[in-house]
Formats: structure tokens, sequence, C-alpha cells
């Protein structure tokens, strides 16, 4: 890794669109008519310089490096949002849940947010300025959950978790309970697949199911294999060979990945679920995953919004100092949030 070239990469990034554009020219990527925002390709120029060609690390460095990255390039969250510390269940004891409570008399709706990180990283520190941004602007309460992580606690841990923890809120005992037709589940990514999970889980208890669900460039295929998985298997932000490894983190040896607790995709329980906002990026592998499961989704009668982002890449809600859409998705977020909740 060149120092000289990851300055100029920073710099770069740094600069405004049209600048970059003019930059670019003609070498922005596009898959299949989707060009990439001239921010985004920065991004990436700048995370393929800094990671090189190695696609793996240790998990501690991973996780050392997520962090760093928002806390360097997202914007923080409205002072005016207050946090608390409080705890939900976990399968095998009580988790740590932040709440987020907007400025005004303290709202009743919730949403129930699961971070992202390939299940391995991500905490409720990495999106603690998304979900206080997603609290001002829709004017609910926000509870960020911190499920246990892999490889430490591999899959279905992180799952066994989050049943335990929307079964605790909903049981209305504590000062997080919420009434399910009051609460929406969602979640970013690792954190899109464990909401789309949850409600596998649900319809087979027969539990209650909340009023929506909010995935964020879920993760819902286990195969790998969809047309944009294909295209952008050398993704620097997020290649197939870094899938692979987080993957390889999380499941136990020999597991099926087209189990529905970690494959939703494949779930025969989705008739009955609450209707759906789907926001997908256009330069994310993870592109057609939400594209196919919004339609299963309506095949099962389900409504289904889709907020499409063709120029963008993955986790691009976390980086609003660098992408103008991060910010312009999370008020769209915020948004049908406050719409179906108020």
């Amino acid at each position: 890794m060149s120092r000289l070239g990851v300055l100029a990469a920073l710099g770069r990034v740094m600069l405004p669109a049209g600048a970059l554009r003019v930059l670019y020219g003609d070498r922005l990527a596009e898959i299949d008519g989707r060009r990439i925002d001239p921010k985004a390709q920065a991004l990436l120029d700048l995370v393929a310089k800094v990671r090189g060609t190695a696609p793996v690390l240790d998990v501690a460095t991973s996780r050392t490096q997520l962090a760093s990255f928002v806390d360097r390039f997202d914007r923080p969250g409205p002072a005016s949002v207050r946090r608390e510390m409080h705890q939900l269940p976990g399968a095998d004891g009580a988790r740590d849940a932040r709440l987020y409570l907007p400025d005004g008399p303290e709202p009743g709706p919730a949403l129930l947010y699961l971070h992202g990180g390939g299940w391995i990283q991500g905490s409720i520190d990495t999106h603690d300025a998304l979900c206080a941004k997603l609290a001002a602007q829709a004017g609910i309460r926000v509870i960020s959950y911190d499920y246990r992580l892999a490889p430490e606690h591999p899959f279905p841990t992180a799952s066994d978790d989050v049943l335990a923890a929307y079964l605790g809120l909903v049981a209305g005992a504590g000062p997080l309970s919420c009434h399910p037709d009051h609460l929406v589940v969602g979640g970013d990514s690792a954190g899109g697949n464990l909401a789309a999970a949850l409600m596998h889980d649900l319809a087979g208890g027969g539990h209650p199911m909340p009023r929506g669900q909010l995935l964020i460039y879920p993760a819902v295929d286990g195969r790998m294999s969809s047309p944009s998985m294909r295209a952008l298997a050398a993704n620097p932000l997020l290649s197939r060979d870094r899938m692979e490894w987080y993957l390889n983190q999380y499941l136990p040896p020999g597991q099926d990945r087209l189990a529905p607790r970690f494959s939703p995709l494949f779930s025969d329980r989705h008739a009955g679920q609450p209707l759906a906002l789907i926001v997908i990026a256009g330069h994310d592998p993870l592109w057609d995953d939400g594209l196919a499961y919004a339609e299963k989704l309506r095949a099962a009668g389900v409504p289904v919004e889709l907020l499409k982002h063709p120029g963008q890449v993955h986790g691009f809600l976390n980086i609003t100092k660098l992408m103008p859409d991060g910010a312009r998705a999370i008020t769209g977020v915020s948004n049908w949030l406050a719409e179906l909740l108020h």
C-alpha cells in the first residue's frame, strides 16, 4: 500500500461530485445500465488502495477498520436526540440495547434496529449516528440491539438473540416495551438478514408480527450466485471473497446455506408477514438479493416498497460525509417510518 497513493485517493474522495464527474469522465463503472455515482467510484478507489488485493483480514482488525471507517466518514446524529442504555433479553441472558429518544414528548412507536457488519462486526456504536438520525427524522423511539457476534457465537446465536429480544420487547414488561402494532423491526446488511429471519421465526412460532419490516441492502440468499453478485464479485468494498470469509466465520461447518433462518428468501412463511420497505444500492453485490426478496414477498401478498439507489454502494447510509445519497436515503426511510407508525 503506497501512502502517497492512499493520500491522493483520500483527497479525491472529498471532492464535490461535479468535479469527480469531470475527473472520471467515461471511466465511471456501469453495471446493467446502472452508472455509479462519482463519489461512490472515488470511495471504491480509496478502499482498493487501503485494502490492497487481500480480501481477508483477521476478525479483530476487520472490526477495528469498520469502526474507524464509520467514525471518519459518517456525520454524527442530532445532538437533540437523547440516548439511554437499557437491556433486552438474549437467548442466554440480557443484552445491551441503546434507546434513542427524539426531542419533544416521549413517543410510543418504535423501531427495533439490528446493525450490519457481516455477523462478525459492527455494534450499537458503529450505527449510533444512523439510529439517532432515524429517531429524529421519523419522530419515533429507536432501540438498537447488541446481538452476539461470530466467530465467538456462530449461527444461529444472533437469530436466537433477536427472537428473544423481540419477544421480550412485545411482552409488555420494562421501559422498552412496545405493542407489536406500534413496532417496526429493521436492519442493514447482516442486520437486514436477521430482521427477515425473525419474520420466519415469528410465523413458525405463532407469535405476533410487528407493524412493518425495514430491510436495508439485506443479505437473504446464501447461494451468492445472482447476476449482481457475479458482476460485482471483485467490488473493493464488499467483494464475494470477503463475504465468503464472513460466512466462514458465521456458519458452522456443514451448515445448510439455504436454511431459511439464514437464507430467508427460501422461507415458506412469507404469507402474512408485515409490509416491508427494502432499500438497495445498484453497485452493491446484494442489489439482486433485495429485488428477489421484494418479488417473493409480493408473490405472497405482502405490500413492499422499494427504495432504489442505482449509483450507490453497500453501506452508503453510514457514510453521509461522503455520500449525499446516504442522507437522502435516511430521509426516505424516516418518512416511511413516520407514515407507518404515526
